[in-house]
């Protein structure tokens, strides 16, 4: 199985941007915990900042992959062009946030990419990615 774990804007500061909302680890330190998690699954990882090579990699591995666990950041509430790439792939893609989202900021409470994922989870730290993972592996 292979999946891909895709990280948006700023989520590269993980460990360092606001460590009381995302925690003191970078993504870097937590993938090799996931990886070795699930040694039987292929997990990759790809960040980015700029909103159309998030696309280009989705539009990458998003016929090829079993799934995408996407956390888009900032565009999740904004991104039409995330949402209607989203739709047009063959694999499932689940939705996560580090941080519950419903008790931030009011525009953090609508998402535009939910309706065209699997499922959305968000609140549980670092572990959201775990969850997604598991989902992916339970439910594609």
């Amino acid at each position: 199985m292979k999946i891909l774990i895709l990280n948006g804007p700023n989520l590269n500061l993980l460990g360092t941007r606001e460590p009381g909302i995302y925690g003191k680890s970078s993504f870097d330190e937590y993938l090799p915990q996931l990886q070795a998690r699930y040694p039987d699954v292929q997990l990759d990882y790809y960040q980015s900042n700029i909103e159309g090579e998030l696309i280009n990699k989705m539009q990458e591995v998003g016929f090829s992959y079993d799934g995408i666990v996407l956390n888009a950041g900032a565009y999740t509430h904004t991104s039409i062009a995330l949402h209607d790439c989203i739709r047009s792939l063959r694999c499932p893609v689940i939705e996560v946030h580090i941080s519950n989202v419903h008790q931030r900021e009011e525009f953090r409470h609508h998402s535009m990419i939910s309706s065209a994922c699997k499922g959305v989870i968000c609140g549980f730290g670092l572990d959201s990615y775990r969850l997604g993972v598991e989902g992916l592996l339970v439910h594609s």
